[in-house]
């Protein structure tokens, strides 16, 4: 592309070259010093892109003195600057340009005593001159804007691609790790039950089976919004919380305080994979007996679960991070750490409007 640019730029800068100085040379040459005149009029127009102004006012002034004793069909080094003018210069450049252009133009007709037709040539030369330039500049900062734009886009449909992603690996933590941990539990018992409580041994292993296929169920959807465009993530409620509490097999004791209001459904569904996290979290590390959910209706809505259990323990996983993630998507805040008397307490706050 660049190469295409200086093929070009040393094209233009030949054919003015040519143009100005060929009648000069044909079918006569004319005095050195005209010839001169018409090389200063054309040459420099190789440097106009570095020194737009500069190499307008020579090549001006030099076909300003040579149209006294030669008048070229049209000045093309002055017009090639004036092109270069309205299409690199800065604002103020281009502005201030136009009126000595105006004058420097008048000038060069008026003192040789060109005739009206003459006038009317020459002045819609330099005016189509400086309005292609314009015209370029703007297609140019056109052609910018739209680059820009798709980048912008490509930079925005990354990130949403990267927020799904996070957003379908926590949903999937929440899941498994739930639902297996639960299956877990309930496998480990099994064995127990089956010999002190035979009776008691179909219900567990119809717990075990209810709660496979209700990770099944989940898990499936998750692979259905993968494959289908356009296909939204099963989002839980806070209806479904009770039946998540009967599945956790932990003597949850549950609270409300206030009157519930309704929620966009993303906060249900963060305040439910919360809870879900937490729950897995008191099941697999905390070894609690008593577990108090609270969901408090203020200004904003609290979350707060605590248990009883062994306080802090290993949290290099992803749980907390997820749970973190979750509430600041919803912008709200969690918090969690060891309570005084003993166990441990996740306690998240989601703004309500």
């Amino acid at each position: 592309m660049l190469a295409v640019g200086r093929a070009v730029h040393g094209a233009l800068t030949a054919a003015v070259v040519l143009a100005t100085v060929g009648p000069l040379l044909l079918p006569e040459p004319k005095p050195w010093w005209i010839i001169g005149l018409g090389l200063l009029a054309s040459v420099p127009v190789w440097w106009r892109k570095r020194a737009p102004i500069a190499v307008a006012v020579l090549v001006g002034a030099a076909m300003s003195v040579l149209v006294t004793w030669e008048k070229p069909f049209l000045p093309f080094g002055p017009l090639l600057a004036v092109y270069t003018i309205a299409d690199l210069s800065p604002s103020w450049k281009r502005l201030a340009a136009i009126p000595a252009i105006v004058a420097v133009v008048g000038a060069s007709l008026v003192l040789p005593g060109e005739n009206d037709e003459t006038f009317r040539l020459v002045g819609t030369a330099f005016a189509a001159a400086y309005a292609l330039g314009t015209s370029v500049r703007a297609s140019r900062s056109r052609t910018a804007e739209l680059a820009e734009r798709a980048r912008r886009r490509e930079q925005e449909h990354i990130a949403a691609a990267a927020e799904e992603r996070t957003r379908i690996a926590r949903d999937m933590h929440d899941i498994v790790t739930h639902s297996v941990g639960l299956m877990v539990v309930q496998a480990e018992a099994g064995p127990v039950v089956v010999r002190s409580d035979p009776d008691r041994a179909e219900e567990v292993f119809d717990a075990i089976a209810d709660t496979g296929r209700g990770a099944l169920a989940e898990l499936r959807g998750v692979l259905t919004a993968l494959r289908t465009p356009g296909e939204s993530l099963f989002q839980p409620r806070l209806a479904n919380l009770p039946t998540l509490i009967e599945r956790s097999g932990l003597a949850v004791a549950s609270t409300t305080v206030g009157i519930p209001r309704p929620v966009a459904e993303s906060v249900e569904a963060a305040v439910y994979r919360i809870v879900q996290e937490a729950l897995t979290n008191v099941r697999k590390h905390a070894g609690a007996d008593a577990v108090h959910l609270t969901l408090a209706w203020r200004e904003s809505l609290t979350v707060e679960i605590a248990d009883n259990g062994r306080g802090p323990g290993d949290s290099s996983g992803y749980g907390l991070a997820g749970m973190r993630e979750r509430a600041m998507a919803c912008g709200g805040t969690l918090k969690a750490g060891a309570r005084q008397n003993g166990g441990f307490v996740v306690k998240a706050e989601f703004p309500l409007e």
